[in-house]
Order: C-alpha cells, then structure tokens, then sequence
C-alpha cells in the first residue's frame, strides 16, 4: 500500500533518559532518518497508564522531545510531537481495543511484568497495546524500529492491521520490524545481567544523558568487569566487559574488532578511561543544545508544527477507518 519509506517511534517521557535509551533508541532515530520519513513522538498517553505526577510528566515530556532535537533528529524532515497533542491517537486506541482479544491482551509479557505485585492495576495498562497499535497505523508506518521487549507487541500491531483490512478492506500498511543487536538492551554498569534503568538503587549502574564529564568518569571507573583484564567481545562468557565494549562501539562509531584490537595488552584501566572520554565527548553537544532548547519558545514551535504535520496524516488515516467501519463522517 506504501511506496514511501515511514518509521514511527517514541520515547515514554516515565524517567530521565540513559544512555541505554540513546543506544537503544535515540541514535537509530537519527541513523534512520536519512533513509525514512520519520514520525518521532513522546509518548505521554502510554505514560499515564501508571501514576504520574503531573508537573513531573511535564518536565519529562519537553526533557525527552528536547533530547530527540539536540540529538540530531530533524524537525524539518520529520514530525517531531506530543503523542496527546494528536487526538488521534485515542481514537484509533479505542477503535483497535474493539477489534483486539482478550486473550492477546492476556498473553502479552510487559503487562505480567508491569502488574505483577501490585493491588491497583489501571485497566489501561492492560489495554495499552492496542493504542500502541494505533500509534504506528495510523501513520501507515513501513517500518517500526523494536528492541527485545517490544517485538511482541508489534506483532500485535501486524495481526490488528490484518484482521482489520480482512474484514473491512485493505486499510492499513502492515509495519516491518527493524531490528539493531549492537546496543538493543545496554546492561547496568555493575550488573551485566540486568538492564541499565534508574530504578537501580545504584546509582553508579547508570549513566544519564545529561551527567557530567566528572560524573560520567566515576561511573566508568566504577564499572565491573573481571578477572581476565582481556578487552574481549564475549558474552557468554565476558558479559560485563561486552556490555562496555557495546557502549564503546556505539559512541565512538568504532567497530567491536577495532575496541579489541586497539586495546590488545592494555588493562581494562585504560579501557575504562578512553570509554568515559568517548561518551563525554560525544554527549557534549547535545548537552549543549539541549540546554539551549529545553525552555525554549523554539520548542513549543517544533511541536505544535510537528503535531500539525503529524494530525495531517492521522487524520486522513482515521477518516478511512471510519469511512470503512461505516461511522457517518461529519
């Protein structure tokens, strides 16, 4: 149905964002842009499925849309946007929660795992698959970039758009996953065994994208590794040395057999020092523009025109979901 390339993809404004979410998100965004047009949002909506606090919500919404520009992700060429300021969004949500079963909604991982010990469960969090399936169809995404955690849901999303086309005709694109293994899931700092999150009460397990140069070198310095003192790419049996060497790779634009070679009859001392500079260096102009955007009018221009450019093409979306279901159209 698609002839143009399109990728949808966001960043869920719950926390202060990693270097985790830049491997993992951010940096594709970037790469990715070059060879797709690019619906970039910040997904607020998805947010609210658990308690928020509402200035918190606010601060993290413009801290990652402000991320997304300093990073390099271009507003002139992709609809860069407020998940909420679209209402499309909703609306599709509700459509694509009539036509998706229970038992999916049952099945899917994140919410066994988001739920599990907890009294009060928001309904929405049971659902939130199905507005996720909304947020990609409505842009008749091609292409949608999915780490580990996410590739179940996009199947949902493919199995919502076929049932749908199959009963009311041919009305969505079916997205393809695009997947990256170097940097899909970056490991704490002082356990390779778990995901980098600031949840950890550790807080040298993390690095975040606005840590100071001298923070950023503590955590480094700090880093597992273990007994070898080889610079080995090796996760079966080097995990927590991998896990750097990933990041390395990622933020220097080296290859993992440059990281080894580079570093063959040197310790992890100095491989651990070079590591920090190589992620200082390069998360020093974004901090800059980050600073610089942030608070700014700029960025209230960029999304109000990013959710025009993005309404846009909902909208017309929307109106052949409806035109399809058989709604009177206004």
């Amino acid at each position: 149905m698609m002839t143009e390339k399109r990728i949808l993809s966001g960043i869920k404004p719950s926390g202060e964002l990693n270097i985790g979410g830049f491997a993992g998100a951010l940096s594709q965004f970037v790469r990715l842009q070059k060879e797709y047009t690019g619906f970039f949002f910040v997904p607020d909506l998805h947010a609210i499925t658990v308690p928020q606090d509402p200035k918190e919500l606010r601060e993290r919404s413009r801290h990652i849309a402000a991320l997304y520009i300093a990073a390099g992700v271009d507003p002139q060429k992709n609809a860069i946007f407020m998940q909420s300021h679209v209402s499309a969004h909703a609306e599709l949500g509700w459509i694509m929660e009539t036509i998706s079963h229970f038992g999916e909604m049952s099945r899917m991982t994140q919410f066994k795992e988001k739920s599990e010990g907890k009294d009060g469960v928001s309904a929405a969090l049971f659902t939130y698959p199905a507005l996720m399936a909304a947020d990609i169809l409505l842009y008749q995404a091609t292409h949608v970039p999915v780490g580990e955690d996410q590739k179940q849901h996009l199947e949902l999303t493919r199995d919502l758009a076929i049932r749908f086309n199959n009963r009311f005709g041919d009305t969505f694109t079916l997205p393809e996953p695009i997947t990256e293994e170097l940097g899909a899931r970056i490991m704490g700092l002082d356990d390779p065994s778990k995901k980098m999150s600031k949840s950890n009460p550790n807080g040298n397990s993390y690095v975040m994208m606005l840590d100071s140069a001298d923070v950023i070198r503590k955590k480094f310095s700090r880093a597992v590794t273990d007994s070898d003192a080889t610079v080995r790419y090796d996760w079966e049996n080097k995990p927590a040395v991998s896990n750097l060497i990933e990041i390395y790779s990622i933020f220097s634009h080296l290859s993992i057999a440059e990281i080894e070679q580079r570093y063959v009859g040197l310790g992890y001392g100095a491989f651990k020092k070079d590591l920090a500079e190589v992620v200082i260096n390069e998360l020093a102009p974004i901090q800059e523009k980050y600073a610089e955007i942030v608070n700014s009018e700029q960025l209230d221009v960029i999304l109000k025109e990013g959710a025009t450019k993005a309404a846009h093409v909902a909208n017309q979306t929307l109106t052949k979901v409806k035109t399809a279901l058989g709604f009177l159209l206004p």
